[in-house]
This record gives C-alpha cells, sequence and structure tokens, in this order.
C-alpha cells in the first residue's frame, strides 16, 4: 500500500472544498440541475467528475455495548497536467478511511489507506466500478449485490466486517439528488443516501471478536464544483430516527462562524420522498463545547438544531432537536496526511423534551485551522 500519496488524504467535505485549479479540471462534468440520476448505474463511480465518495457510518451493538463506525472511499481524479503518458501512470487516487468508536471505553481508533488507479486490474491495488457499488483498496472493499452491501476494513488495532440490507427507498438529496452547497449554482454536487440500512457482522478489538447488530447509513455523493470560497469549514449530521423517519441537516461556516449556506431533509417513515429543507429552514446553535488535548481546537459537542418544515409542503412549523456526542473525543488526526484535525463521530438525537429519538454521526470541520489543500 503506498503511504507516500500525490494528494493527501482528504476528508469527503474536504475533497469537495480544496481549491482545486480551474483550468486543470477544464472539460470535467459539473452538476447540473436539471440532470436525473439512473440506477444502478449511479451506484457506481464517475470518473469524469473531479471528486467522489462513499461515506458509510452508524451505530452497532453487542449486548450491552455499543459502537460507532465509519468507512468511507474517496475517488480523486489526477488533473490532466499532472498525469503522465504511460498506461500505468495514475489517473484516479483512491483514498479509505475507517474509524470505530467504543463508546464504553470512551476511545477512537482509526486509520487510513491510499493508492493510484492506472486502469490496469493487474497491478492496480485499488478499483472502483462504474457499473455499480464495487469500491476496493487492498482488502478494504465496499460492495453492493442487489439491495445488500458488503464492508469490510481492517486498522492497526481492529477489524470490522459488515453486511448491511437496505430497508427503505433511496433518499435523493436536493432537487432530485441536485444538492446546492452554495450560494452559486455552480457549488452543487450529484447526492443520494441510503438510511437505515440494517447492519450485522462482526468486529474484531483487541484481540476479541463481537458479533454486532445496529443501524447504519451510506451518503453517495459526487462533484466537479467549488463551496464558497469564503468558507472554512462545515457542521454536518446524519441521524437515523427510532421511528424510521430520517434528518439530513448541514451548514458553511464562515471565519466569524456566520452560516453562509444550509441545507437537508427530513423524511417521514413510509415516505418515499424527503422535505427538502434551505438556508432559511436550517440552524444550528452550539450549547456545549469540548477543547482537544492534541489539535487545542474547541468543538461544539452538543448542538440545538432547529428544523423549519417550509411552508410550501403544507403545514410549516419548527421542530427543535438537541445533537450530542456520546463521546467528546472523536477527533480525527490526519497530520501525516492532510495536516490537519477533524471531528467526526457516533451522536445521540434529542427532541424537545429530552428524550432519546435516534442515533447518527455529526461531522465538524473547519475548527483547528480553516480547510486548504
Amino acid at each position: 500500500m503506498l503511504r507516500t500519496p500525490i494528494f493527501p488524504l482528504l476528508t469527503r467535505r474536504q475533497l469537495l472544498a480544496a481549491s482545486w485549479s480551474a483550468p486543470l479540471w477544464h472539460g470535467l462534468s459539473q452538476a447540473q440541475s436539471d440532470h436525473r440520476l439512473q440506477f444502478p448505474r449511479d451506484f457506481g463511480s464517475h470518473p469524469d467528475h473531479a471528486i467522489e465518495w462513499w461515506y458509510l457510518t452508524g451505530q452497532l451493538h453487542t449486548g450491552n455495548r455499543m459502537f460507532g463506525f465509519q468507512l468511507t472511499f474517496f475517488r480523486s481524479r489526477v488533473p490532466a497536467t499532472q498525469a503522465m503518458t504511460s498506461s500505468f501512470a495514475a489517473k484516479q487516487l483512491v483514498f479509505a478511511h475507517v474509524a470505530l468508536t467504543d463508546v464504553a471505553g470512551k476511545r477512537l481508533r482509526h486509520d487510513q489507506r491510499i493508492a493510484r488507479v492506472s486502469g490496469n486490474r493487474q497491478l492496480d491495488l485499488a478499483f472502483a466500478s462504474t457499473q455499480d457499488t464495487d469500491v476496493q483498496l487492498g482488502n478494504w472493499e465496499l460492495k453492493r449485490q442487489a439491495a445488500t452491501y458488503q464492508a469490510q476494513a481492517n486498522g492497526s488495532d481492529f477489524a470490522l466486517q459488515l453486511r448491511l440490507k437496505e430497508t427503505q427507498p433511496l433518499l435523493l438529496q436536493g432537487a432530485q439528488g441536485w444538492s446546492r452547497k452554495g450560494p452559486d449554482t455552480t457549488q452543487a454536487s450529484y447526492y443520494y443516501s441510503l438510511p437505515q440500512l440494517n447492519a450485522s457482522g462482526h468486529l474484531q478489538l483487541a484481540g476479541q471478536i463481537f458479533q454486532v447488530r445496529g443501524q447504519a447509513w451510506l451518503d453517495h455523493e459526487w462533484s466537479q464544483s467549488l463551496l464558497p470560497p469564503e468558507a472554512v469549514g462545515w457542521d454536518w449530521i446524519g441521524i437515523n430516527l427510532q421511528d424510521g423517519s430520517t434528518l439530513t441537516a448541514f451548514r458553511l461556516r464562515s471565519q466569524t462562524g456566520d452560516s453562509i449556506w444550509a441545507g437537508g431533509s427530513l423524511r417521514a417513515k413510509g415516505q418515499t420522498s424527503a422535505d427538502i429543507l434551505g438556508p432559511n429552514d436550517i440552524r444550528f446553535t452550539p450549547t456545549r463545547r469540548w477543547t482537544s488535548p492534541a489539535s487545542q481546537a474547541t468543538y461544539p459537542v452538543a448542538w440545538a438544531v432547529d428544523v423549519t418544515r417550509p411552508a410550501a409542503l403544507g403545514q410549516p412549523g419548527t421542530t427543535h432537536y438537541t445533537v450530542k456526542a456520546l463521546v467528546d473525543n472523536q477527533e480525527l488526526d490526519s497530520r501525516q496526511s492532510t495536516g490537519a484535525f477533524y471531528w467526526e463521530g457516533l451522536s445521540e438525537l434529542l427532541d424537545g423534551q429530552g428524550h432519546l429519538v435516534g442515533h447518527g454521526y455529526l461531522e465538524m470541520t473547519g475548527y483547528a485551522s480553516p480547510l486548504k489543500l
């Protein structure tokens, strides 16, 4: 496995936020609002776009013990001016990141990998199919067959192998899968989610093997566009609610902490489509902060999240939620690759009366330093 990448390993939204030079990417596809996604083709890779990720998160249980997990595969196209003429030269890069949160032990474990893709399957260590979800990096993989995913990865002192079954239809984020990421319409991606996945399998941790079951969430997103240049980071949640509903909410932050753009979706149990939330429908307010001893960055590890159902959908109103990290220290240290820190971890969702209503993942970037390539 290569350990000296051409580009540093990035989080899924750092890839989108990276300041790619437009001339390097001339001629690549932009996300268009009138394009309609087609499946199973769009489960697969999109090498004509600069950046792409498959992002799998969830909560797992064995007895009374709870774990959070994340497995993410990234694909990044090598700029034409950096590509060599050899048929063995890198045309794509595939990155992968795995993380495991032990809630009882209050500890996060994580690992990462990277490999070049030339298109020669006999030589390449990584592969991303264009026909369906089938992404591999060494012995790490995420693969779809019918309505079931197989996921496996190992870190230096842990491993996971999971089977994930769909229980709900695809959730097309934004306008039928075209998701705005800023005030300019060129700041957009194609984006769908598969929430409420039934997860089962096993974890290996500290020499022990745990049979686990739980709920998971899969995001797949690809883009050629940039985030607003004034954005220094974002806050994002993807939550599986206990009643079968799903909540996605995000905001992009400026240096002063103000929201530049926001969005998301709310889908009720039994519905095939979601209420799409815009910049005026989401409000994040920090309620508790934690300071990392490693980076000295201060992260909001508890939030009040207000979700207003758009009046155009009928029955408008605001729902008040609280998002709380189950372990404060879920900060990931990627200084050996990106030189940056970010926070991403298992969290719980409470309703306005303080009752537990769901679990999911909270992601926060740009707190240790503004996002830069």
